[in-house]
């Protein structure tokens, strides 16, 4: 039987090479995001199936993860990619947009790790990626707002990957420390930046990682990016 993959918070760059390789690994794919305009090309061209979800609210999270019951089941492998960036110094930041931010990069990466564990757990097998940044490993001026999504996003793979992978369910955090190149980037002979085509095919590497070997995290930069 042919596996299946969801990549929540899909849009252009990174979720649209995810999902063109997958489909090409002959799995099926399923596209989740708030906003599902930017998604009808990508969707007819790898034949997934798209689902209007706000991965912050968790009776949208709830309603995702059963309509996928009744169609693909359970996926094999589940990749949270939504985030939400806010900068500015600690007295001028908004608490109200603060809290949704958090909500986006941390607390939703934890509504959609629980409804997919749970089925997961049922099945005895699966993948639950995370697609972290530099920010969840040292902490920049006036993004401390992005810093706490994404220390809370590492604190959370982390966790999991302790409480799971005795269950043979495979936890990932990418640490994608660098700009990724898009079709809006100017031409990078150089590869001075980040290649989404080979992000993703990293992250089906790490999802076909045998379990004697299995990692938790990976950085990934490129040559030129500091450290």
């Amino acid at each position: 039987m042919a596996e299946s993959v969801l990549i929540v918070g899909a849009g252009q760059g990174l979720s649209a090479s995810l999902a063109r390789l997958c489909t090409q690994e002959g799995m099926s794919v399923a596209l989740a995001a708030r906003n599902m305009d930017k998604l009808g090309d990508l969707a007819v061209e790898t034949n997934a199936s798209l689902h209007k979800c706000d991965a912050a609210d968790s009776d949208d999270v709830a309603k995702l993860f059963t309509q996928l019951d009744a169609t693909i089941g359970t996926p094999d492998l589940v990749i949270y990619n939504p985030s939400a960036r806010l900068r500015g110094g600690i007295a001028d930041l908004d608490p109200s947009a603060t809290l949704d931010a958090l909500k986006i990069t941390c607390f939703g990466a934890f509504l959609v790790a629980q409804q997919a564990a749970k089925r997961m757990q049922a099945r005895g097998s699966g993948s639950i990626f995370f697609t972290g940044a530099s920010a969840g490993v040292k902490a920049f001026p006036y993004s401390s707002v992005f810093a706490m999504g994404k220390f809370g996003l590492r604190a959370l793979a982390q966790s999991l990957a302790r409480e799971l992978h005795p269950q043979n369910i495979h936890i990932g955090h990418f640490i994608i420390d660098g700009s990724i190149q898009s079709s809006a980037t100017i031409d990078d002979p150089d590869h001075t930046r980040l290649d989404p085509d080979e992000i993703a095919r990293t992250y089906i590497e790490f999802h076909r990682q045998h379990r004697s070997v299995w990692a938790w995290e990976i950085e990934l930069r490129p040559w030129v990016e500091t450290f």
